[in-house]
């Protein structure tokens, strides 16, 4: 067995996360991780099939009326699901097609914790609200799954398109705040300029959205000491709500708190198709060879 440190696990956690994962799950599934790391053979794998077998768990307890248990195994599975990258980074031990189990695994959790919750009130209660709450954060958990590559493939169109029109080598400012968090992007983009002795075009994607929210890189800049993302309201924040809060408070609470999440849910990523838009729009129409550019 190994003798990993405590360091040595936290330095495998992302560089940025849910806040949910960061205050409520981190401090312990890093401890966690740290005496599976050192006492067991446990691979990512078997560390997802267990974060499915609690989740399966969880669905019995939420279907047979038992919700603090089930919101207790929902936790669980949700801590044990965040150990397997950290193991899987730290020794090297992570398989392709582990990606695809995690990815299905979350999937199936989530869609049958749902339909457990949902059914198991409403056999209880007759309450037809229970099951279109379930039907609701189903939908829209496929939704942010859809919406998230997609976004992705029109983000790298963006990047492409300006490269091909700038006729030069392009330095995105986004690329620099990734390599330093910290800086704000005013310092960002001034540095670059700076620094720019082979007139490539430096190209500042957010300028409108940053220039319409002016607040927001602040933001970003206190999240990121705090190793929290921007996304503020990811699906990792709409399930802990509905699957692990809610069923805490009681089975009253499962309906508005899944309308409430999942308009959080839907406003934060309205939020991110409309940054994406916006810096569609900033592709420059034309740019001369080796001039220097803020769009």
């Amino acid at each position: 067995m190994g003798r990993y440190t405590l360091d040595d696990i936290l330095a495998t956690r992302k560089s940025r996360d849910a806040w949910w994962t960061v205050f409520m799950v981190d401090p312990i599934a890093c401890r966690l991780a740290l005496v599976i790391a050192n006492h067991t053979s446990i691979t990512p794998n078997g560390l997802t099939a267990i974060s499915m077998l609690l989740g399966f768990g969880s669905v019995a307890a939420f279907g047979t009326g038992e919700l603090v248990l089930g919101a207790l195994l929902f936790y669980l599975s949700f801590l044990v699901d965040c150990m397997d990258g950290k193991i899987a980074r730290l020794k090297g031990t992570g398989t392709p097609f582990g990606l695809w189990l995690d990815f299905v695994g979350d999937r199936i959790r989530f869609a049958c914790c749902a339909f457990g919750l949902g059914v198991g009130e409403y056999s209880r209660t007759g309450d037809q609200s229970f099951l279109w709450a379930a039907v609701g954060v189903v939908l829209l958990d496929f939704f942010r799954y859809i919406n998230g590559p997609q976004l992705k493939k029109v983000k790298d169109a963006t990047r492409a398109l300006t490269k091909a029109r700038a006729q030069t080598q392009v330095v995105f400012v986004e690329d620099v705040l990734k390599a330093r968090p910290q800086t704000d992007v005013n310092t960002a983009a001034r540095e670059v300029k700076e620094s720019n002795e082979e007139g490539r075009a430096v190209v500042d994607l957010q300028k409108a959205f940053n220039a319409r929210f002016p607040w927001y890189d602040r933001f970003r800049v206190t999240l990121v000491k705090y190793r929290v993302r921007t996304h503020f309201f990811s699906g990792i924040e709409f399930e802990a709500a509905v699957f692990v809060v809610a069923p805490v408070i009681g089975s009253w609470a499962f309906v508005p708190t899944s309308i409430g999440a999942g308009a959080l849910l839907l406003a934060f990523e309205i939020s991110l198709i409309y940054r994406v838009w916006l810096a569609s729009r900033q592709i420059p129409k034309s740019v001369p060879k080796k001039e220097e550019i803020l769009v």
